[in-house]
């Protein structure tokens, strides 16, 4: 048998249009069978379904388009193939691959081949039918579980659209009234804008005013100095003319001064008197206290205000300084220390300095070496240091300065008179201690 007594069943038809399908769209196109032409041209997916007719004819007719048909279908069956080639076929092949491979092929007995499987077909016509209605009911109810969910969907998303709306409505709401606090801020910013205008306005008005006060307040500052300046010059040449004044009268009186000198011959000598008081021991009558007020400010800087006053006499009360900062020492350290103190102060200020220490009731009067510049004594037998320097004080010519120093109340009390100033040993020791 050459030809099939009937059609090829419906799914050995369906693999071979559309294997058929498949290579007209890859074959060049002068190899494209004329009957083909326009089928070739079609998308892949509507060759099958616009040109199936005419890719089974051309496959029916054209041995050659068959061939290359077959090429494509035994590509990745070359057991299934070769065994179709021997006139057999395994048991557990495909039928209709089978059915396809030898319909393209046509080996010896080809036509039964094809023709079992339709028979095959026919037969099992029935359970297909079955099957087919057991499918249709599986989708019927598929299909009704799909328009309950799709009710339920319709109705959720209903709920959802009205939910939308209302949270629409409220945002179109909130929208207007966010545009309107805009409209309002925007309102408030342009009057804002204008008042600042308006105050930067009167700032830079007030700005121009202050700067021409300024400079009229300059141009008076100008004139005050000028002022000023002509002022201080005119009292520069007062000032000068009155030094001039009062160094030709100076002239007058040191001139003066040196005539008297030389009229009355007065001798040159370094005796002072408070050399007659301790060398001679001359005894000046006791004028009693004087009265006045309690000890000066222990102020180191007082101390060397007045020690710069001209031919000043310095009488130090010595035991009441050392004791009252080195009272831990032996006396004759502390007397050592306070000489040499003094005689760093006499250097540097140019002043006459007499120290007295307390001798009343010393048998033998110790050695004492004066540094220089300073005249150390001790207080004969029966007579204080507080008493001697009492001595000393009046001894001096009325109008000289004379500081004493001792914190010793009865001391200052006993030395106050025009000229003299009690000062306290705490401004000694300051001074020193620089």
């Amino acid at each position: 048998m050459t030809d099939l007594s009937g059609p090829l069943p419906e799914a050995v038809r369906s693999r071979v249009v559309a294997l058929g399908a498949d290579v007209v769209g890859r074959l060049p196109p002068d190899e494209v069978p004329p009957s083909l032409r326009t089928v070739a041209r079609f998308a892949p997916t509507k060759r099958v379904r616009l040109g199936g007719t005419a890719v089974a004819a051309a496959l029916e007719d054209d041995a050659g388009f068959r061939l290359r048909v077959l090429e494509a279908a035994t590509a990745g069956q070359p057991q299934l193939t070769q065994s179709l080639r021997g006139g057999t076929a395994p048991p557990a092949a495909d039928p209709v691959e089978v059915a396809v491979l030898a319909y393209l092929m046509r080996p010896a007995g080809w036509v039964e081949l094809v023709e079992r499987v339709a028979a095959g077909a026919g037969s099992s016509g029935g359970e297909v039918e079955r099957t087919r209605d057991a499918a249709a009911a599986r989708l019927r109810e598929q299909l009704s579980a799909a328009r309950t969910a799709a009710r339920e969907d319709r109705d959720r998303l209903k709920a959802e659209i009205v939910r939308l709306k209302a949270e629409n409505v409220t945002l179109r709401r909130r929208l207007q009234e966010a545009r309107e606090r805009a409209t309002g801020a925007e309102s408030e910013a342009k009057a804002a804008a204008a008042e600042a205008a308006e105050v930067t306005g009167v700032a830079e008005t007030a700005r121009s005013a202050a700067e021409a006060e300024a400079r009229r307040l300059r141009a008076r500052l100008t004139e005050a100095e000028q002022a000023l300046e002509a002022v201080r010059r005119a009292e520069r040449e007062g000032r000068s003319l009155g030094t001039a004044r009062l160094r030709l009268l100076l002239d007058t009186l040191t001139e003066a001064a040196a005539g008297v000198r030389r009229e009355l011959a007065l001798p040159a000598g370094d005796l002072r008197p408070a050399d007659s008081v301790l060398e001679a021991g001359e005894a000046v009558a006791d004028v009693g206290p004087a009265h006045g007020r309690a000890l000066a400010a222990d102020d180191p800087a007082w101390l060397e205000t007045l020690l710069a006053l001209p031919q000043v006499h310095l009488v130090v009360d010595g035991y009441n300084v050392t004791k009252l900062e080195w009272g831990f020492m032996p006396l004759e350290a502390q007397r050592t220390r306070l000489a040499q103190g003094l005689s760093s102060l006499a250097a540097r200020t140019s002043a006459e300095v007499t120290c007295i220490f307390d001798g009343a009731d010393l048998v033998v009067t110790p050695t004492v070496v004066s540094p220089r510049g300073v005249r150390v004594r001790f207080s004969p037998p029966g007579m204080t240091a507080d008493e001697l320097v009492r001595r000393l004080v009046r001894a001096e010519p009325g109008g000289r300065p004379v500081v004493v120093v001792s914190s010793d109340r009865e001391v200052a009390e006993g030395v106050r008179r025009p000229g003299v100033r009690p000062v306290g040993s705490r401004a000694l020791l300051g001074l020193l201690g620089r």
